[in-house]
């Protein structure tokens, strides 16, 4: 079957549970009240497209493409990123649940994330560097051997960052993140 090319074009409550998403390139089309949960995404590409109060839990990213993509609202449970086509990876992510999501080995450069959770989210050998991310949660979230190095996370919370085994040269924190930090020496800090 030929891959198919759609631009511009508006998705609404559709439920790719039942009739997958065609296989093919999406140019600034926008999704919206979608639910992709457990679909097929493999080799799509989405490129400059919005995706917003979507359900993407749990749907398989191998070689799929996200390229300047809007994700605002989203469920995005279990995602493994590390299976995405590595080149030209770019979002921005605004009040999305990426609990459990990995991002291993992933690169996820000079990216924005606000006000979303990443609680039990593998960011092991992952790369940030120069990402922001403001006011989001990162209870239970696994950073090891992660470069970190540039990233802001002066407004996040419940993260634990080694700076002895993760690169965090130039990071940003603030003085509330600071136990983050020392988690591992289990030192007591009062404010």
């Amino acid at each position: 079957m030929q891959p198919i090319y759609i631009e511009e074009k508006a998705f609404d409550k559709c439920d790719f549970t039942k009739n997958s998403l065609s296989k093919g390139e999406y140019e600034l089309c926008v999704f919206k009240n979608c639910d992709f949960s457990n679909s097929d995404l493999s080799g799509i590409k989405f490129i400059e497209c919005k995706f917003t109060e979507c359900n993407l839990s749990m749907a398989r990213l191998a070689k799929t493409v996200f390229r300047d993509v809007d994700f605002r609202e989203c469920k995005m449970l279990g995602l493994t990123f590390s299976h995405l086509n590595e080149y030209g990876f770019t979002a921005c992510f605004v009040g999305c649940n990426l609990a459990s999501c990995s991002f291993f080995r992933t690169k996820i450069k000079k990216a924005t994330f606000s006000n979303s959770s990443f609680k039990e989210a593998d960011f092991t050998g992952c790369d940030l560097s120069g990402s922001v991310f403001e006011n989001c949660d990162f209870a239970g979230a696994k950073f090891e051997s992660t470069i970190c190095e540039k990233v802001d996370f002066r407004t996040s919370f419940n993260y634990s960052i080694d700076p002895v085994t993760n690169r965090v040269r130039g990071a940003k924190f603030s003085l509330q993140g600071l136990p983050g930090l020392l988690d591992k020496y289990d030192i007591k800090i009062e404010y």
